[in-house]
């Protein structure tokens, strides 16, 4: 039997991205929050936040770990299964990884010790730097790798030269037209991402009687940040939404499910795309919808799909669906906010045992709002895998057959199966044993009370006001 390697590969490179995606969407969005407890309790001295910011640097030690751990394959396959795009583009990817490596993974691996290990061995305001510089490596990395990814949807600073990209600027190529708006909607993605799972936790332990005093704190921050995070996350996206309509025209029209290039193009809500005959089934839409928002105007012209050949249109059917679920969750997530924020200026917030609930429900909806995006992404650039300069099947390595592929998929579904089940296991303990475990625990190795009198540096860490280190 003959396997596509073609199709296997695009299904290899999905699983372990939007597997991979889920870990440094949290992390960015959590090592901020540690960073900022971390410098409140430098400030205020309250042992909360110090207990705050144990019980999530844990969290987020395991999630990171997980992070590295599912990353590390996507580098093997740009060598194993697209080969072609990795020699063709090595004069831009090449450099930009490196750059990555050198500026972001350095600053975390450098500091991440110190933050996880040097509490009780290093100055306090030492520990908050370490805090600091692993949240601004975090997005250093981010920065490189959306560059890169931004890079391929919308390519500039470089010239094809007999099937090697060479680069003409390199200001233009990592600062290119779609890079500000997708680094801008990945970061407050990483905020919310991280809001909602320490909202929903805290919720989760607000709803059972426990940590309250602790539990309360985290939720009202995270509250306060998601009423402003979540609207800016729309306005972002309605940026993005139009560079890509300038840029990528085609995705937009795959994103709407529109067919004819033309005037009062309605918001498709509902629809099933056939691809086969060049249609819509079971259309329910909002007259003029998707023209008023995209053109700004009734009339406004909204790109076609028929307006290129067939074998240049992306799946119609994942981009039309995946963009409409992360438009949906990011609605949620909005409505839960505000009304969030509106109950927390009314006193009622931490007695409102339904909203309580829904933020312990919707844990998971963020990572999930992430993928979709990821698919809206990357699926509604294809065939490119290099925007109008290589397709995704020039790029692909020419010994590579479908078995091989299947293989390495298999081998990879096996081995990401291990990983997920271990760290959703080892957090869900993590979490249920909560804050006050965390602490008892971290006694137990440094052989510490909770509140110590310890050396550090030669000198004493004092109680609550009474000083620091």
């Amino acid at each position: 039997m003959e396997l596509d390697p073609l199709f296997i590969s695009r299904v290899q490179f999905a699983f372990v991205v939007s597997f991979h995606a889920i870990f440094p969407v949290f992390t960015i969005g959590l090592a901020s929050y540690i960073a900022l407890l971390e410098a409140i309790y430098y400030k205020t001295d309250d042992p909360s936040w110090l207990k705050l910011s144990k019980f999530w640097t844990k969290i987020f030690a395991i999630v990171f770990g997980m992070g590295v751990v599912s990353g590390i394959v996507m580098a093997f396959q740009f060598g194993t299964n697209w080969s072609n795009f990795s020699y063709s583009a090595s004069n831009f990817l090449g450099p930009i990884l490196a750059y990555e490596v050198v500026t972001a993974f350095f600053l975390e691996a450098t500091f991440l010790g110190v933050l996880l290990f040097g509490r009780e061995k290093v100055p306090r305001g030492l520990h908050l730097f370490a805090a600091c510089m692993v949240a601004l490596g975090t997005f250093v990395s981010s920065f490189w790798i959306l560059s890169a990814n931004s890079w391929m949807q919308t390519p500039a600073g470089v010239e094809m030269v007999d099937g090697m990209i060479q680069m003409t600027s390199w200001t233009q190529a990592i600062f290119n037209s779609s890079f500000p708006y997708r680094f801008a909607h990945v970061a407050l993605a990483s905020f919310i991402t991280g809001g909602f799972v320490v909202a929903g936790v805290s919720a989760w332990y607000l709803l059972r009687g426990r940590h309250g005093d602790i539990a309360e704190k985290a939720l009202k921050m995270c509250v306060i940040m998601l009423a402003i995070a979540t609207p800016l996350q729309l306005l972002s996206g309605d940026m993005h939404g139009l560079n890509t309509l300038e840029e990528q025209p085609v995705k937009v029209a795959a994103m709407e499910g529109n067919w004819e290039t033309g005037p009062n193009v309605p918001l498709l809500l509902f629809a099933i795309p056939d691809m086969a005959n060049e249609t819509n089934h079971l259309e329910l839409g909002i007259p003029n919808g998707a023209s008023l928002i995209l053109k700004h105007s009734a009339d406004g012209v909204v790109p076609g799909l028929k307006s290129v050949p067939p074998e240049e249109r992306p799946p119609v059917g994942v981009t039309f669906w995946s963009f409409r679920l992360m438009v949906a969750i990011g609605t949620l997530m909005i409505l839960v906010s505000l009304t969030a924020a509106f109950k927390l200026w009314r006193g009622t917030l931490y007695q409102s045992s339904g909203l309580l609930r829904i933020f312990s429900l919707m844990i998971p909806l963020p990572f999930v709002a992430v993928v979709a995006g990821w698919f809206v992404t990357e699926v509604g650039r294809q065939p490119w895998i290099i925007q109008g300069m290589m397709t995704v099947g020039e790029g692909l390595t020419p010994s590579l057959t479908g078995w091989m592929a299947l293989v390495t998929l298999l081998g990879y579904i096996a081995v990401y199966a291990v990983v997920f089940a271990a760290g959703l296991h080892y957090l869900r303990k993590v979490i249920v044993a909560g804050p006050d475990e965390v602490e008892h625990a971290h006694a137990q190795i440094t052989g510490t009370p909770k509140r110590p009198w310890s050396a550090v540096g030669g000198e004493f860490e004092a109680p609550a006001g009474a000083g620091r280190s």
